[in-house]
């Protein structure tokens, strides 16, 4: 009985201190961690770039839409779809003209003004996870 119990015990501390794979095992258990928390810090801060823009974009076209027609339109006039053409020129991060909507008549606050709201559905390349979060401004600008 003492034999055996020798031999389990050497045999234990022979494997104790055995670390021939143990790195391998550790970087193995660790990997899908570590690329998890990279993807999702680069999508998060695409999420943050793009929500940026859209601010931008709706509210210099809101104030594009009151007081700049050459800009805006053709100089006289300016239509809902020029706003919305310019809205997504300048947001810079390939959000579409049709995530823009454009009121140029409408209150803001207790005068009448242009207002732009963005809708736009961001689909995240996070590996195992399928998110699309909507990103969403809005701004009124009076006329």
């Amino acid at each position: 009985m003492q034999a055996r119990t020798r031999i389990i015990g050497t045999l234990i501390r022979h494997l104790a201190r055995e670390k021939t794979g143990a790195a391998l095992a550790e970087f193995a258990i660790t990997l899908p961690v570590l690329v998890l928390m990279l993807f999702g810090t680069f999508e998060f801060g695409r999420l943050l770039w793009i929500q940026n823009a859209l601010h931008y974009s709706v509210q210099q076209a809101a104030r594009c839409g009151s007081f700049n027609k050459q800009l805006c339109g053709d100089g006289s006039t300016i239509t809902p779809g020029q706003v919305q053409s310019y809205a997504a020129s300048i947001a810079g991060a390939g959000v579409p003209s049709s995530a823009f909507t454009v009121n140029l008549s409408t209150a803001c606050g207790s005068v009448t003004g242009t207002q732009v709201s963005a809708a736009y559905t961001l689909p995240l390349f996070i590996p195992y996870f399928s998110l699309a979060p909507t990103l969403t401004a809005s701004s009124c600008f009076p006329n």
